[in-house]
């Protein structure tokens, strides 16, 4: 934490980093040379005396040295840690994901051109987010939902899914039945038909974890 001692013991530390004095830092920053001796760090009465934030800045710009870096060298300060970074998740439009070279054969984000969204619950270290665009997913996903998708998952029926035939086409549907020839989805829309797709037609299926909605 900052205390009395840990500024001082900072501006000594700085001095010494740069081959100088107490003394010659004060001087070198354009202060009185006795800015910083040890005489002026208590008064008479033993009162603690504080530099002003003035001199700190006047020292860090001459020595071209940071906040950070001021600190660091300073007796019982410790940082405080920074907050760790919530775990995210590559992001890529729906409309985009029909697109080639975003995905490798098995489904996977790769490529560039992806962007990134916070998913605390991404353990699933194969899942990506594709975001909806239009309303071809009403009335289960509206424009701009984000849907969380995994292929590492295994497939059951009544999974919401999203599936990406060699075409290009993108889409999101419920599996009701797979074969080892052929797949039968269900629209998420009750008055569309269902569809049936062989296998040798998809490109990758998988399923939604979770959707923004």
């Amino acid at each position: 934490m900052l205390s009395h001692r840990t500024i001082w013991d900072a501006i000594d530390a700085l001095a010494s980093r740069h081959n100088l004095t107490a003394s010659g830092l004060a001087r070198l920053a354009g202060l009185d040379p006795t800015a910083f001796n040890m005489s002026k760090r208590k008064s008479k009465d033993g009162r603690k005396r504080w530099p002003s934030t003035e001199s700190i800045s006047k020292i860090l710009s001459v020595t071209e040295e940071t906040f950070d870096s001021f600190f660091a060298g300073a007796n019982g300060f410790v940082q405080t840690p920074s907050p760790p970074k919530s775990p995210s998740v590559p992001l890529l439009g729906m409309a985009e994901a029909g697109a080639g070279g975003y995905f490798d054969a098995g489904g996977f984000p790769s490529g560039q051109g992806w962007d990134e969204v916070s998913f605390p619950g991404a353990e699933d270290g194969g899942a990506y987010a594709l975001e909806v665009s239009g309303d071809s997913m009403l009335p289960a996903y509206r424009d701009g939902d984000v849907l969380i998708v995994s292929p590492n998952e295994q497939l059951r029926r009544g999974d919401r899914v999203v599936v990406r035939t060699l075409e290009g086409e993108v889409t999101a549907k419920i599996l009701h039945r797979k074969t080892a020839n052929s797949v039968e989805l269900r629209s998420l829309n009750p008055q569309h038909l269902p569809r049936s797709l062989k296998l040798s037609e998809i490109d990758w299926i998988a399923r939604i974890l979770w959707a923004s909605q």
